[in-house]
């Protein structure tokens, strides 16, 4: 395997700005054509042609522009972008032969580039780190040949400036933006993670799908750390719970229970008769309520004034006829 480095290892090298053509998956000069069920993530455009025979609306995830204003001026930030990225310095040489190789990040110039097999680009762990080849004549993949990442390249960041035209081999999986001068060509089932971008001629599909590259963030440390923690914690819990239980229960039993029950039954059965009548007595009987309760209690009393006397005229007579006899 062999390992090149671009620029020098501490070279940082900035990344090619494409403008509005960043918005497409294809961008082509005279025409785009497809066969098959392709599919583009982003749009599709051409200029200054207006033809794309072969695509449907579902194929297309972004817009469709036709010799329009909008491919214009795609197609002159495309010029802009191609420039830039052709006249980068410095830049290390590679052999026309890709494959079994692994790229670090910098610029690479070759007369004319070959893939057979898989290419290898390291990022060394940046995620922004900038490939840029430069490739003088034309570039073309044997099938299922492929390029790989390791350590956090991002596909975004790869440039492939073809001065002449671009063809991917069958089935092959290749990655970052095409900027051809003149014409692109994708074989059947092969695919891009980027963008396929030619300047003057067609780009041509067979069942492909092209996919907008997905463009890594640098995973920096912030600029330093909180600069402390919080002021502290809560002062407390609430003030406190209740003030207390409550003093006690009730402050005692009752003082006692009832000293007894009655406090006896009659002190005994009569020892016989009656030893004489009874000492007459006025009861009040007690009110049992309802109007007119008051005026019912001196009639009462005047009857049994009544009964006391007739009991005691009796009373004499039954001893007066006792001694006559």
């Amino acid at each position: 395997m062999l390992i090149f480095s671009g620029t020098g290892a501490n070279a940082a090298v900035a990344p090619v700005g494409l403008g509005t053509a960043a918005d497409f998956s294809v961008l082509a000069g005279s025409t785009a054509t497809n066969t098959g069920p392709s599919f583009l993530g982003q749009s599709l455009g051409v200029h200054p042609g207006n033809t794309a025979p072969g695509f449907l609306p579902i194929m297309v995830g972004g817009e469709i522009h036709l010799g329009d204003a909008v491919a214009l001026q795609a197609k002159e930030d495309l010029t802009d972008a191609y420039n830039d990225a052709a006249g980068r310095t410095p830049f290390t040489s590679l052999p026309a032969e890709l494959g079994g190789s692994t790229l670090l990040p910098g610029v690479y110039r070759i007369g004319a580039a070959q893939l057979t097999g898989t290419l290898t680009l390291d990022s060394q762990g940046d995620p922004a780190a900038v490939f840029i080849f430069q490739i003088n004549s034309t570039l073309i993949t044997a099938a299922n040949s492929s390029v790989v990442f390791i350590n956090g390249a991002s596909p975004c960041n790869v440039y492939w400036q073809v001065s002449s035209s671009a063809t991917l081999g069958t089935g092959t999986r290749f990655v970052g933006n095409i900027l051809a001068q003149t014409s692109i060509t994708m074989r059947t089932g092969a695919t891009l993670q980027g963008r396929a971008l030619a300047q003057t001629g067609a780009v041509t599909l067979d069942t492909n799908v092209i996919t907008a590259p997905v463009c890594l963030q640098p995973t920096s440390p912030p600029t330093g750390q909180p600069t402390g923690q919080p002021t502290g914690q809560p002062t407390g819990g609430p003030t406190g719970g209740p003030t207390g239980q409550p003093t006690g229960g009730p402050t005692g039993q009752p003082t006692g229970q009832p000293t007894g029950g009655p406090t006896g039954g009659p002190t005994g059965q009569p020892t016989g008769g009656p030893t004489g009548l009874p000492t007459p007595s006025r009861t009040t009987l007690p009110v049992t309520g309802g109007r007119g309760g008051g005026a019912l209690v001196p009639l009462l009393t005047a009857i049994g004034g009544v009964a006391v006397a007739t009991g005691a005229a009796l009373l004499l007579l039954y001893r007066r006829r006792t001694f006559e006899s």
